[in-house]
C-alpha cells in the first residue's frame, strides 16, 4: 500500500523570488523586531526572554490603543459618534489580549524572577509613557508624571501635548452639549490639564439619557460603551495587581514605587465615574 507524504506542495503561483519585491518579513521589519530582546542578566537565565517579549508586545498594543483613541477623539470632534464607537469596539479587543496577557507573565515563578529581577536595575512598568499616554486620553491626567520621563524628549513631547488637550471623556460630553444636553459649561470650558472630577449635575444629563433609550438610542449605547472602557481598563489594572502580587510579594517595586499598594491605589482611580453614580439614580421608565 502506498504511503502517502503528509506535505503539500507550493503552488505554482507563491512568490519564492523576493530579491526586488517587498516580503512579509521586510515589511514587518522582523529583523529589527525580532533581533530587539537584550536580556541582561548574566549569565542569562532562561525566563527573561518571556519577561522582556510580555512587556514588548505589551506596548506594541499600548501604541494601536493610542493610535485608535486619537482617532476616536477626533470623530467625537467631528460629531461621528458612529465611528468613534467603533475605534471603541477595537480598543475593547485589544484591552481584552493586554488583560490576557498577565496569564503568560504569571507562569513566572517568584524563585524564577528572583534570579534576574536584580539585574533589571531601577527599570520598571511605570515608566511606560505609552501607558500614562492613555491614561492621559482617557482623562487620567497627571502633570506630575511628567518628571518621570525627564530624560527622554519625545516620551515629554507627546505627554506635554496630551496634558493640555481634551480627553475622549471632554470630547464626548461637548458632543452631548452640542446635542442640547445640559452639560456644565465649566465641564465644556476648563483647564484640561486637570483630571476630571466628579460633577452631580452631569449624573443628571446622564439619567435623562439612560431613562429614554428609545429616543437617545446612540447616545445610550455610546454611555455603555465607555462603561465597558473602563470595566476592561479597571481589569488590566487589577491583573497585573495581582501577577505582581503572585510574583514579588509586597516587596518594593525596581522603579522605586510601594509596588502592589501602589498598584492598589491606581485601582480608585476612574475616568467616567458619573456613567457609574448613574445607575444609582435611574428608575423604570413609566409603562
Amino acid at each position: 500500500m502506498a504511503v502517502e507524504k503528509n506535505t503539500r506542495n507550493l503552488e505554482s503561483g507563491i512568490e519564492t523570488d523576493f530579491r526586488d519585491k517587498m516580503s512579509y518579513g521586510s515589511y514587518l521589519a522582523l529583523d529589527e523586531l525580532l533581533s530587539a530582546q537584550h536580556p541582561v542578566s548574566s549569565p542569562e537565565h532562561h525566563d527573561e526572554m518571556l519577561f522582556i517579549i510580555q512587556h514588548q508586545t505589551s506596548e506594541l498594543w499600548l501604541k494601536l490603543v493610542l493610535h485608535e483613541l486619537e482617532a476616536v477623539r477626533g470623530a467625537l470632534q467631528r460629531d461621528d459618534l458612529r465611528v468613534a464607537m467603533k475605534g471603541i469596539a477595537r480598543i475593547k479587543h485589544i484591552q481584552r489580549s493586554l488583560t490576557e496577557q498577565w496569564s503568560v507573565l504569571a507562569t513566572l515563578t517568584p524563585t524564577e524572577y528572583a534570579q534576574f529581577r536584580g539585574d533589571l536595575g531601577s527599570s520598571s512598568g511605570f515608566q511606560s509613557y505609552q501607558y500614562r499616554a492613555v491614561e492621559f486620553l482617557l482623562g487620567n491626567k497627571n502633570a506630575g508624571m511628567l518628571r518621570v520621563f525627564a530624560n527622554d524628549p519625545s516620551a515629554t513631547e507627546l505627554l506635554s501635548r496630551l496634558l493640555t488637550q481634551t480627553s475622549v471623556y471632554d470630547e464626548f460630553l461637548r458632543l452631548l452639549g452640542r446635542r442640547g444636553f445640559p452639560v456644565p459649561e465649566s465641564l465644556l470650558e476648563r483647564d484640561f490639564s486637570q483630571a476630571h472630577v466628579f460633577n452631580e449635575a452631569l449624573v443628571r444629563v446622564f439619567k435623562s439619557v439612560y431613562e429614554n433609550p428609545a429616543e437617545h438610542w446612540d447616545l445610550y449605547e455610546a454611555c455603555e460603551e465607555l462603561v465597558d472602557l473602563e470595566d476592561n481598563f479597571q481589569l488590566w489594572r487589577f491583573r497585573h495587581m495581582k501577577t505582581v502580587l503572585r510574583t514579588i510579594g509586597m516587596k518594593t517595586g525596581t522603579g522605586g514605587s510601594s509596588g502592589v499598594g501602589f498598584l492598589q491605589r491606581a485601582l480608585e482611580l476612574t475616568f467616567f465615574p458619573e456613567l457609574f453614580a448613574v445607575r444609582t439614580e435611574i428608575t423604570a421608565p413609566e409603562r
